[in-house]
């Protein structure tokens, strides 16, 4: 029995392969190389919690540059839940989140993360469903709130998931015009999977 085969009761076979599908390190290295000048070279990495943190399956992440591969740029907690027909992932921020960087390349580090260091970013999750051989994730409405350089902004990501890849495009929007103010105006960021961790997803049986 394969970890994508294992019978699960609580969670349905889609939410336990896309926490599969998105653990690991990914980068964009083809990317950034073929264009420097819209691109660095990023790694995102996706961890497994311990099953204990959601009595569920919960991911720790972070965004870092190759260069600089212990300060993340962006770190959060995702939890996964099962609604049928999709998955929904709820988003959360982390307190005091440079304690925590490293996570996602260091065991060590991830075990001391607990569930009182992290504080749930309301508006802000992710709704995903499967489409073929891929999973396809918006946020959800457009309430996510962001202030950047004094402007409120609401966040409008896409995000799209495979077994070896991982697509992420994030905008900031402006509240009153929807003019974009914020995030890449060169398209997604394209990452392939170059460490899987996929084996360290919880069993629920």
């Amino acid at each position: 029995m394969t970890l994508l085969d294992r019978p699960t009761n609580n969670v349905s076979t889609d939410l336990v392969t896309l926490a599969c599908w998105m653990s690991g390190d990914f980068s964009n290295y083809k990317q950034a190389s073929h264009n420097p000048k819209d691109f660095a070279h990023v790694h995102a990495f996706f961890r497994p919690l311990p099953l204990e943190f959601f009595s569920g399956i919960g991911l720790y992440s972070e965004q870092v540059y190759d260069y600089d591969l212990w300060t993340p740029y962006r770190q959060g907690v995702h939890r996964l839940v099962d609604r049928g027909d999709e998955i929904y992932v709820e988003n959360y921020s982390l307190t005091n989140a440079m304690l925590y960087a490293g996570s996602g390349r260091d065991l060590n580090i991830l075990k001391t993360l607990t569930p009182d260091c992290i504080e749930r970013r309301y508006n802000c999750s992710m709704v995903f469903k499967k489409d073929g051989d891929r999973f396809l994730g918006n946020v959800e409405g457009n309430q996510c709130l962001i202030e950047k350089k004094g402007c409120q902004t609401y966040l409008d990501s896409y995000v799209e998931v495979t077994e070896t890849t991982f697509l992420s495009l994030d905008k900031g929007l402006d509240v009153n015009t929807h003019q974009q103010l914020w995030g890449s105006t060169f398209g997604a960021f394209r990452f392939e999977k170059i460490q899987n961790f996929a084996n360290e997803v919880p069993t629920i049986c």
